[in-house]
């Protein structure tokens, strides 16, 4: 009989009794969250109790050569692969909701992102840097966050015709790691660098209302993801608190690590301002040396950017450093991946 070797992650993770497990967990924030979502949750609260780290590659659908190299790379440097497999929903998001199908049936764990454009761009296609990294003045801001304005009207049409492919996702029982608006402590999207009490939290809660309360997606994961506190000129990402939307609109913290900026700060801030909650590392580039991840033990999961896994970020002795771990999990096929579990 088939079994999903992403279920078997799960149910290993269940059935596994470590003492470290009595440690809190939450429930999904979504409280008609499916059963497949809640059971992704708790198994990566134990996978964490268990002292792992799961292995994930973010494939991006404009660079698709540079996603299979980065998975030759991989597995040259470590005979594994990862377990993680991340797509985006700005580009083409009917292709992706049927690779991320086809990922989970083979056993991976699913994330999504939106690298959306602005609620009143409406090319075919995103245009990143005019559109997902365009302006976005003051003033339109107000407008977005307005109950009843224009903007706030186009900005529902865009969040209502994107909800229509993750519901696919939700009537096939594929639990998401959701993670919208990522990066909104930076300076370089426009739904970024606003804080207060009109700020990115007002549209992170909208969201999550129309996504959760109107459109019924009970298969997402809410994970939060601002990028790494850093001050470099035009390129600023501010303290994570400030874009926090709370306990109640966010299932795990995640962090975006670039440009070898590895702090243990990035780690004890994200896991304070959680107070128990996942925290993750969303997005990377370089890999942390194994001295460096052994000391940021409570991160669920890491993923490696589109592109990343040449020489330049990471050399095939770093790969397999990390990827050779006894704690990071990845993706096995058959009895390699049931053993490893084990």
């Amino acid at each position: 009989m088939y079994m999903n070797r992403y279920l078997v992650f799960i149910v290993l993770s269940l059935c596994l009794s470590f003492p470290a497990i009595a440690q809190q967990r939450f429930a999904p924030v979504n409280p008609n969250a499916i059963p497949e979502a809640k059971a992704l949750l708790d198994s990566l609260y134990r996978s964490v109790a268990q002292g792992k780290i799961i292995s994930g590659l973010h494939h991006n659908q404009l660079q698709l050569p540079a996603y299979w190299r980065d998975l030759d790379r991989i597995e040259e440097a470590s005979g594994k692969e990862p377990l993680i497999w991340g797509g985006d929903l700005a580009w083409d998001a009917r292709q992706v909701v049927e690779i991320a199908t086809r990922e989970h049936r083979r056993g991976r764990i699913i994330t999504l992102m939106w690298h959306v454009n602005r609620p009143f761009d409406r090319t075919p296609r995103v245009d990143f840097r005019n559109q997902t990294q365009g302006d976005f003045f003051d003033e339109q801001w107000k407008d977005l966050i307005t109950p009843g304005s224009r903007m706030q009207k186009m900005w529902l049409e865009q969040v209502d015709s994107i909800s229509q492919y993750l519901k696919i996702l939700c009537d096939r029982h594929i639990p998401v790691l959701w993670r919208p608006y990522h990066e909104m402590n930076g300076e370089w999207f426009w739904w970024g660098y606003r804080i207060g009490n009109e700020g990115f939290s007002v549209l992170w809660k909208m969201l999550y209302d129309r996504m959760v309360n109107y459109h019924h997606l009970d298969n997402l994961i809410w994970v939060w993801n601002p990028n790494a506190p850093r001050e470099i000129p035009n390129d600023t990402a501010m303290s994570y608190e400030l874009f926090y939307p709370g306990h109640d609109y966010v299932d795990v913290l995640a962090t975006d690590v670039y440009n070898r900026d590895w702090k243990q700060s990035h780690h004890d801030q994200l896991l304070e301002l959680g107070k128990g909650k996942l925290i993750a590392l969303g997005e990377l580039g370089s890999l942390p040396t194994p001295d460096q991840l052994a000391s940021m033990d409570k991160f669920a999961w890491f993923m490696i950017w589109t592109g990343f896994t040449n020489d330049r970020y990471n050399t095939l002795e770093q790969l397999k450093a990390v990827f050779d771990l006894p704690n990071v999990v990845t993706y096995e096929r058959g009895e390699r991946y049931s053993k490893h579990s084990q």
